[in-house]
């Protein structure tokens, strides 16, 4: 067994007693030397002036100073008198040697302070043999810059008095006495690889909270204690011990902030405890990555930290870390990242001052993966305190070792002073209890419990089999209070620098960048059909003029002198001399050659006609056609030149983007994806500078599974505003879809890095590391995202609270009632189908999620071959313990759906029913809205199994959202029964069930469910479409005034071409002309292409007696062809009625 620290040989320089100077002669400066040339370099402590100094007996007192490192002096100074004006000068040097490879190391000087104690040495009395002494005070020199690289630095340092010491109160004007301390090294102590490559742990120990009732301030001396080894590289561990634990009563919070102590025993003056500049600042409940970090736990540790008892350390202890243990911690397995790298703080109460008996043996498990988190170098929390079980402890950690119970004696006893002890070999550690069963009793002098009986199912940490005859503790009554209290460690663990780093902002900027240049808007260009248009009508203004200056000359006189009196006959007489003339003269000629350019630039750049015509006859009808053209550009040129004064502006009533929106959307849901296109090119040729219309258009391309031209918008989005999130997401989105892995984690991690409070952007982090397994990474995303939801909900209540003055405020913790948490429902977040036929040999698409679901009831039991375990950093993500086992899934390729028409996105509404929400339902929403459906199923299987979510009505309504687009009608129905069962009240259900009916042509149970979803107070997340079908029922049923009243109220929603249309089909079946008239007119003016607003515009003017507008009306029906046979029909019936309205015959 290895004993602590102990610094003999070269380590001890200047001995401290009289009898040790005589005994170790051969440590002279001298032969100090030649061991430092050849084993270790100095490191020299100067003292050189005091300021503000006094002693007890008067203001110029003669002082000493005495250094002091490791249980060690270092040396004193010679007596020196301090001045009038309180400094004095010591120029003491003493030193110490730093010998790596044995003696003082790296580590010590990390946690081991330079003790500088001030002795004022009073004069001698009357028959007074030996002076006596003072101690007036003590100053720190903490040498962690040494480890920084440094090898010389000076400082003023503080002298703290002890109690009693002149020194608590300074002199007049002046402030706390000081010291002007410098250190220096030759040459540094690390190499430029090892201050690279090393780190420093620093743990920090608070409190214990909730301790036990029977531990008694007003008894018996007890020492309260706390270890935990810190895992290093080879055949070392570094155990640390907190020793000496101040038991207090409740009644108060321990303030904040407060300093932090060195883990060092027996210093003479109280502020010398104190690590300079190193404070407990503590953080809200929320930001601590321990166990008792959720809003339910708030009212608990309130109450603990305030009114029970606890025990107080705030020591701070530091362990060097070289490279080669840096990089094992950062190299570890996956398999490993849960067991070899927590931390076992064992938690001891002894209770005899001599600390001979040792009991209410307990542990706590600090999970330590956090800090495997790219740019993690701190992790603070509370963790519970459990019974001390070697057969759970086990469990946990796959170790048997017990630093209390298998070398607690022997480090107590020979670690009077500091907190980290020398390392432990792994041998001792990895010892069994049947080997070291002999020492165990030896140790505790017999006193080992009867309850500490062993059982052989147990296995060694050497060894894969148990081990017979072992006795590991089964059995710790004592321990069992902690549980029953709900005692808990408040601990800090930080790095100086990350194990693995982060890619800085400006890094991600630059890659994204490199992927997505900006775009620079695009120039005019100065030809193309626009272009040629304007300059033929250019050329025709030209030409006019030059014909009404041949006119001016011919007939200028004759028109002045008749002025308006021209008759028709006169000008017709003036035409034909006018035409005359210019083909006489060649003039007519020469304008038509001057019009012939344009013409030829018109049909190669508007027509993009550029080959030769095939037959004669599509010569012909292609002349027609720019003939037409051509004269009606003529007639525009001609008004802007002439501009007619009776002609008024064209009516035409302007469509907004979000109309246009709408229009997309209802032809998006008819899948009439041409004209849905159509309208989403509009709005992107109207303002080519919204990245919002850019992500409309993509996610309609994800909806018909066009990738490459979404990732191509998503880009262009992204181009536009290379900081915007959702932008960012989707492009992520689309390259995982396309297998561009290393692009989609730029993405989310960019995401991650602007908006840090995303909760979409962490679990899509953690689902791209899922699919790369990741496990630690994947781990760190999914608790990131969760606090971040957690912290969102929290605020949404606070303000809620607050508004309705429900909220109690304390002082440093807030009694909140945890309340279900509220999600805004947009617009846009869902959609509905209208009357869509199902496509003959409907494909399967994503299976994994239905064999999950059935086989939810077997991944509650325990599964013989967990194939995939995710764990969780919180209880509320994950169960306890932290794993969770999926079931094994297989990975089935994904069939390609052209003919996928979009569907209702159903979203929580704000009724009676409301949920907590998980941070996988927020993504799945997320998803959802942008048509992600591919991407929708991998989420929707850790929705299944989280215990925050799991099989939830609105996780029903999704699936049979993703079926009813598969057209797998049975399981549709079967998903919305589940949901229904759930929450028979949820509108979305019945909207939902209404769209399956109509879908699968149950018209009449689709009314009923449409009835009742609209019968609700709480409307369902999207109605417009559910009116619409509603309303078409009504329609096919005759029963026209339920159905005019279901279209109003669309209509006043959100009007478009079919509310409108609707509203005039049932005006006109209910003989109401005038009101049907206006409700047509509505509709065409924001449809003029829809083939049945003419139809029934027709029949209207027929049955007004109106016969051109009736005739048009017909006319525009059949050009735009018309597929409703029955009521073409209706149409000729009318016609052959009324005698007019077919201009064919």
């Amino acid at each position: 067994m290895h004993h602590p620290a102990q610094f003999q040989g070269p380590t001890r320089l200047r001995p401290h007693t009289e009898y040790e100077a005589k005994e170790d002669q051969r440590y002279c400066p001298a032969a100090a030397m030649e061991q430092v040339t050849s084993a270790g370099r100095m490191v020299q402590i100067t003292v050189t002036n005091g300021y503000d100094l006094k002693g007890s007996k008067g203001d110029t007192p003669v002082t000493v100073i005495r250094a002091e490192f490791n249980q060690v002096v270092l040396g004193d100074s010679s007596k020196v008198t301090v001045s009038p004006d309180g400094t004095a000068k010591y120029n003491f040097t003493s030193s110490f040697e730093f010998s790596p490879e044995g003696g003082i190391t790296l580590d010590d000087l990390a946690h081991k302070p330079v003790f500088l104690t001030m002795t004022e040495v009073l004069p001698k009395e009357r028959k007074q043999k030996e002076e006596k002494t003072l101690v007036l005070g003590q100053a720190v020199v903490d040498l962690l810059p040494l480890l920084e690289g440094e090898t010389s630095f000076e400082m003023m340092l503080p002298v703290h008095p002890v109690q009693g010491s002149p020194l608590e109160t300074p002199r007049p004007g002046s402030q706390q006495c000081s010291l002007g301390v410098k250190v220096f090294v030759a040459e540094p102590l690390l190499t430029t690889a090892q201050a690279l490559g090393s780190n420093l742990l620093k743990v920090t120990l608070e409190a214990a909270y909730s301790v036990p009732e029977c531990f008694n301030p007003l008894g018996p001396p007890q020492n309260y204690m706390v270890g935990l080894q810190v895992p290093a590289l080879g055949e070392k561990d570094y155990p640390i011990l907190f020793k000496n634990g101040t038991l207090k009563l409740g009644g108060e919070r321990e303030p904040v902030p407060r300093p932090k102590k060195w883990p060092i025993a027996n210093i003479l003056a109280p502020g010398a405890n104190n690590i300079p500049d190193a404070f407990i600042m503590g953080s809200p409940y929320e930001e601590e990555e321990g166990e008792l970090n959720h809003a339910e736990d708030r009212e608990f540790r309130s109450q603990a930290e305030c009114v029970k008892k606890r025990i107080v350390w705030d020591l701070e202890s530091r362990c060097y870390l070289d490279p080669h243990a840096v990089s094992s911690k950062a190299s570890f397995s996956p398999k490993k990242q849960y067991d070899e790298i927590d931390f076992l703080a064992e938690y001891m109460y002894c209770q005899n001052e001599d600390e001979s008996q040792l009991s209410f043996h307990g542990v706590a498990y600090v999970n330590m993966v956090p800090l495997l988190y790219p740019g993690v170098r701190r992790i603070r929390g509370a963790f519970h305190v459990h019974p001390y079980l070697d057969t759970t402890v086990y469990e946990k950690t796959k170790c048997l070792f017990s630093l209390f119970r298998d070398t607690g004696h022997h480090l107590i006893q020979n670690n009077k002073v500091g907190a980290v002890t020398s390392p432990l070999p792994k041998s001792l550690i990895s010892k069994t209890p049947k080997e070291d069963k002999a020492g165990k009793e030896k140790d505790t002098d017999g006193k080992l419990k009867p309850s500490e009986v062993q059982v052989s199912s147990v296995k060694s940490q050497s060894s894969d089999t148990p081990v017979e005859g072992e006795a590991p503790l089964s059995h710790n009554p004592e321990g069992q209070q902690y549980s029953e209290a709900g005692t808990y460690i408040v601990l800090e663990i930080e790095l100086d620098k990350a194990l693995v780093p982060k890619r800085l902002p400006e890094e991600l900027a630059r890659r994204v960048k490199e992927m997505i240049p900006p775009r620079p808007p695009l120039t005019r260009r100065t030809g193309g059909a626009q272009k040629a248009v304007s300059d033929y009508h250019a050329q025709i203004k030209n030409i006019s003029r030059a014909i009404l200056d041949e006119y001016h000359k011919m007939f200028g006189k004759q028109a002045a002198k008749l002025g308006c009196d021209l008759d028709s006959e006169t000008l017709e007489e003036q035409k034909c001399q006018l035409n005359y003339e210019l083909n006489c003269s060649g003039k007519y000629f020469a304008f038509k050659e001057q019009l012939k350019h344009a013409v030829v630039k018109i049909v190669r750049e508007k027509y993009l006609k550029t080959t030769s015509f095939e037959s004669q006859e599509e010569l012909q009808t292609f002349i027609s056609e720019l003939y037409v053209f051509l004269v009606d550009q003529m007639h525009v040129a001609l008004n802007q030149t002439m501009p007619d004064d009776i002609q008024g502006p064209e009516a035409t009533i302007p469509t907004s983007s979000e109309q246009l929106r709408l229009f997309a959307f209802e032809a998006q849901v008819n899948e009439n994806f041409e004209v849905a296109a159509v309208y989403y090119e509009e709005r992107l040729v109207r303002e080519p500078q919204n990245l919002e219309y850019w992500l409309d258009y993509g996610a309609f391309c994800l909806l018909i599974e066009d990738n490459i031209k979404a990732q191509e918008c998503f880009r262009k989005a992204l181009s536009l505003n290379e900081s915007h999130i959702q932008s960012l997401l989707l492009c992520g989105v689309l390259a995982v879809l396309m297998e561009n892995y290393e692009q989609a984690e730029i993405f989310f991690e960019d995401a991650t890095c602007l908006d840090p409070t995303n909760v979409v952007a962490w679990t899509l982090l953690g689902l791209y590391y899922e699919i790369q397994n990741n496990g630690i990474r994947m781990e760190m995303a999914f608790h990131e995202a969760f606090k971040q939801l957690q912290a969102q909900t929290f605020q949404t209540q606070v303000m809620m609270q607050k508004s309705t003055g429900t909220i109690e405020d304390n002082e440093e913790g807030k009694r909140i009632e945890p309340a279900p948490s509220t999600w805004g429902v947009t617009k846009d977040a869902s959609v509905t189908i209208l009357k869509v036929e199902a496509p003959q040999g409907s494909v399967a698409v994503f299976s994994t999620v239905d064999e999950a679901l059935e086989d939810s009831p077997k991944l509650q039991s325990e599964s013989q071959e967990p194939i995939l375990t995710v764990q969780y950093q919180d209880p509320t993500i994950g169960p306890k313990p932290s794993s969770m086992v999926y079931k094994d899934i297989p990975d089935k390729k994904v069939s390609k759906c052209q003919d996928l028409p979009p569907f209702p996105h159903p979203t929580p509404h704000h009724g009676a029913s409301q949920t907590h929400s998980s941070i996988f339902m927020e993504t799945i929403r997320f998803l959802m809205k942008v048509n992600a459906v591919q991407y929708v199923h991998r989420v929707l299987t850790h929705e299944l199994l989280c215990p925050q979510g799991g099989a939830s009505c609105e996780y029903f309504l999704v699936l049979a959202q993703t079926h009813l687009l598969k057209k797998d009608f049975a399981k549709a129905d079967e998903y919305l029964q589940q949901a229904a069962q759930m929450d028979y009240l949820n509108p979305n259900v019945w909207g939902l069930k209404g769209h399956l009916c109509f879908l699968s042509g149950n018209h009449t149970e689709a009314k009923a469910c449409y009835e009742r979803t609209v019968s609700f107070v709480v409307d369902a997340s999207e109605m417009h479409f559910i009116f619409l079908r509603l309303g078409l029922i009504y329609l096919e049923e005759k029963e026209y005034e339920k159905a005019k009243k279901t279209y109003l109220q669309a209509c006043k929603r959100s009007p478009s071409c079919l509310t409108w249309l609707g509203l005039g089909i049932a005006c006109y079946r209910l003989d109401e002309i005038t009101e049907a008239e206006d409700a047509l007119s509505e509709a065409n003016a924001l449809n003029n292409y829809n083939a049945e607003v003419w139809a029934y515009l027709a029949l209207v003017c027929l049955k007004a007696g109106r016969q051109l507008e009736a005739e048009q009306a017909y006319k525009y029906t059949v050009k735009l062809k018309l597929k409703d046979e029955a009521l073409l029909a209706e149409i000729h019936m009318v016609q052959e009625m009324v005698g007019f309205g077919d201009p064919s015959f």
